[in-house]
């Protein structure tokens, strides 16, 4: 009997892991740009031919607007030092970026980068993205908050799970044509959610993009997705990556 129940367990296992695999698909590269390699790249969206990008770190937290096809910077805010910024999403002409453990959201006017408002929240602050009705929030663990864009009240909370387990360290978010899509801190994957219930519909292994990146590079982790949803698009990169990449939507 001992023996009967380890070949089922190691049965179970192998089963498990096969159905991991099976809902992992490739990153394919269609495209590269220049990217600031001094860029702590937090939160990342495409908006009006351009892209916003916020970067970390106390006294090095900026809020930029950036071509995608050469990666100069056109326009710059900064926090204050004491302030260590994170994701952005945004709602028509606003900007909403996050900040890591101050609990306050600062708003910006997309046009000019001109603060013009703040919210309150609790608990920290990782990943933003908008569904065209509400704020989804990351914090690092396996649950994304649904927020009311008007005071960040949370809606409801969803847990994200994967073939039935939890995925904790869920960090920047993009809402990509009906899907929540995110990074993972230090793993080289993005899930696609399920909105409804959490599940994880699938994951985009993005590991193989190191490769692209010159050897030299100081290259952390992989962070930050942008979808363009008029040319659907889906552009990537990471914390100091020196390349931004753009990758098939559905691989």
């Amino acid at each position: 009997m001992p023996r009967l129940l380890a070949l089922s367990t190691l049965l179970a296992a192998v089963l498990a892991s096969t159905a991991c695999r099976a809902d992992t698909a490739p990153a394919n590269v269609i495209s590269s740009a220049p990217h600031d390699a001094a860029a702590f790249t937090q939160g990342l969206l495409f908006h009006d031919g351009m892209l916003y990008e916020t970067t970390g770190k106390h006294g090095r937290s900026t809020l930029r607007r950036v071509n995608p096809a050469t990666g100069n910077i056109r326009a710059q805010q900064r926090l204050p030092a004491r302030y260590f910024g994170e994701g952005l999403a945004r709602i028509d002409d606003k900007l909403y970026w996050l900040t890591w453990k101050a609990g306050e959201a600062f708003v910006f006017d997309a046009a000019s980068l001109e603060l013009i408002g703040r919210r309150r929240y609790t608990g920290e602050g990782w990943g933003l993205t908008y569904d065209g009705a509400h704020l989804w929030l990351s914090d690092g663990t396996d649950t994304l908050r649904v927020l009311d864009p008007s005071d960040f009240g949370v809606v409801r909370r969803v847990q994200v799970r994967r073939n039935g387990r939890p995925v904790d360290r869920l960090n920047e978010l993009e809402y990509v044509d009906g899907e929540i899509w995110a990074n993972v801190w230090f793993d080289d994957h993005i899930l696609r959610i399920d909105p409804d219930s959490g599940a994880v519909l699938g994951r985009i292994d993005a590991s193989g993009l190191r490769e692209a990146l010159p050897g030299d590079s100081n290259a952390e982790a992989f962070n930050g997705i942008a979808y363009d949803s008029d040319n659907d698009r889906v552009y990537v990169t990471g914390k100091y990556w020196p390349r931004l990449f753009e990758i098939e939507r559905s691989p």
